[in-house]
């Protein structure tokens, strides 16, 4: 199995990852084929494909922000079971995200990932592929040591219509001893800029954003 970034929507292997989104997650996860042109081309931002015999079997991509010392998961998709693929992604992704980290000289905090709660989500097939089915997915984060962030978490759509979607908590992975809370106002830091990406935001996002800006902490949950 091959571990291949991706940097342009013009890579065959692009349209395979995107056909497995696709695949996988409900519309207002996927970002539309052509507004992924830009995204690929930005250093910061990290997609790679797990490649096997010439097939897209799994995809990750995450990104450093050098400034806050956090990363953040966009996704994950394991598109075989039975394959190792989610090991062989966690591994390979690690790796190159603490070169990331080295290379510019900074301490890693912690990371950010959004997981779906089974317990609000209950329509979503997720390709009818049970290693990606919520139960299973927060249990892997859960061994990896992600908790929740103790808010109400809602974030706008990636199909940039402005609606807001729910049923996702967001969780941290923190890479400092003892670290039971993240300050409030690196959170809302961090969101304000990972979705500067959507000009279109809900009126429940910015709301949420508000609440933080009032906060000193907020507090990490088992999942």
């Amino acid at each position: 199995m091959d571990y291949k970034r991706i940097t342009s929507i013009e890579d065959p292997l692009f349209k395979k990852m995107h056909d497995l989104m696709k695949d996988v997650f409900p519309p207002e996860e996927v970002l539309a084929f052509e507004d992924w042109a830009g995204p690929l081309q930005d250093p910061g931002i990290r997609v790679f494909v797990a490649v096997e015999d010439g097939e897209v079997v799994g995809c990750t991509e995450y990104r450093f922000y050098e400034e806050m010392q956090v990363a953040m998961t966009d996704f994950t998709i394991v598109g075989r079971e039975g394959r190792g693929i989610g090991p062989f992604l966690a591994k390979k992704r690690q790796e190159d995200l603490f070169a990331v980290v080295k290379e510019a000289g900074k301490e890693l905090i912690g990371m950010f990932a959004e997981i779906y709660n089974p317990y609000l989500v209950k329509d979503y097939e997720f390709g009818g592929l049970m290693v990606m089915n919520p139960f299973v997915r927060r249990e892997v984060l859960a061994h990896l040591g992600y908790r929740k962030l103790d808010l109400d978490y809602v974030h706008p759509s990636w199909q940039q219509d402005g609606e807001a979607v729910h049923g996702l908590d967001l969780c941290f992975l923190t890479y400092r001893a003892g670290m039971d809370s993240v300050p409030a106002a690196l959170v809302a830091q961090f969101l304000k800029t990972y979705y500067s990406a959507l000009p279109e935001k809900p009126q429940e996002w910015y709301a949420m954003v508000e609440k933080l800006d009032s906060r000193e902490s907020v507090s990490l949950l088992a999942i």
